[in-house]
């Protein structure tokens, strides 16, 4: 299934239904009244969070949706039937934003949660409202009034604990496929992961949490360059980061350069996200000669300055990934009750 993350849709609300003039025009009834009744309220649109669902590519290609017009009013005091609500589904983390006034309008985190974002027109008034001692025979109405229209910018942001960052091939898809039962892509070449990948991480009994993989970036990457940095908006709601880098690159690069590209390209997208907790994995330590992996390790380390949590992984041989595991078990148990106590 083809990965969409960002769509606009246009959306309008059912009409009102319009007020109805009528007279009782029964034999034998002298000077029958009025009796024309109300029309019916218009549906409104409604957003629908639903975890079965994780991209928004049906809206890829129908982008016009509209909710049921209320029905006119008729004679004998009927009213006229509303109109239905139309419910759009969504996955869950789906934000969503008015494209005239970039509001935002609601963040729908939680499975089957709704956000009401074009609201019906209201009825209208048959004659019989406007009945009074001094006027008999009303022929005043009142018409339904429109439904609200909208273009809309849907966004998701996927929810999960724990964001994965780092270069092409830094072993990302590799690490989350140890620790979890995602199984992204993994190839000797840049680029397999080209959509965020969700895995489930068991950290004990009654303890799990949700990992991220994120595709990598590239130097450039907020400036096109690659896939670019659109896929970093979905670690945004990560509690923390964990920062993959290969300290046993084929070619020249220097792993802690690697590090600086991605963090100034994180730097360029904004929102903070330098601000979150970010661990430092050093992965594909098994490629590197026993005697000569801690002083490689620690000249990484000491180039960055690093001073924020660091692990030496091989995912593939998921050596030294359960350490970093039940650390991050420990980390976002205490996040939670410090948000719980708050």
């Amino acid at each position: 299934m083809r990965f969409v993350d960002e769509v606009r849709i246009d959306v309008y609300a059912g009409n009102g239904g319009n007020g109805c003039l009528s007279f009782r025009r029964e034999k034998y009834v002298e000077r029958g009244g009025p009796n024309g009744g109300d029309g019916g309220d218009g549906g409104s649109v409604i957003l629908k969070a639903d975890e079965a669902l994780n991209t928004l590519l049906d809206y890829r290609y129908k982008r016009i949706f509209r909710a049921e017009n209320g029905r006119s009013g008729q004679g004998s005091e009927c009213t006229g039937r509303g109109g239905e609500d139309l419910v759009l589904t969504v996955p869950v983390g789906t934000v969503v934003y008015d494209m005239d006034t970039d509001e935002c309008l609601g963040d729908l985190v939680r499975d089957g949660s709704t956000l009401k974002v074009a609201q019906g027109g209201e009825h209208g008034q048959g004659n019989i409202r406007f009945k009074t001692s001094t006027n008999r025979a009303p022929r005043q109405t009142t018409p339904g009034t429109p439904g609200e229209a909208r273009t809309l910018r849907l966004e998701l942001k996927v929810l999960a604990d724990v964001g994965l960052v780092g270069m092409p091939n830094a072993g990302k898809s590799t690490f989350i496929r140890s620790v979890s039962a995602a199984r992204p892509k993994v190839a000797d070449y840049p680029f397999t992961t080209m959509a965020p990948n969700l895995g489930m991480v068991r950290a004990g009994v009654d303890q799990s949490f949700v990992m991220a993989d994120i595709p990598g970036l590239i130097e450039g990457a907020a400036e096109g360059a690659g896939l670019g940095i659109q896929f970093l908006r979905h670690v945004m709601r990560t509690k923390v980061l964990l920062h993959l880098v290969d300290v046993a690159p084929f070619d020249d690069t220097d792993p802690a350069e690697s590090v600086r590209i991605i963090e100034h390209e994180m730097e360029k997208f904004g929102n903070e996200l330098l601000d979150k907790p970010r661990w430092l994995v050093l992965n594909k330590i098994d490629m590197l000669p026993e005697e000569e992996r801690d002083a490689r390790c620690q000249a990484v380390i000491d180039q960055l300055s690093w001073t924020a949590p660091v692990f030496r992984v091989s995912a593939i041989s998921n050596l030294g990934t359960q350490d970093v595991v039940n650390q991050l078990a420990e980390f976002l148990s205490r996040s939670n009750d410090q948000e719980e106590g708050e």
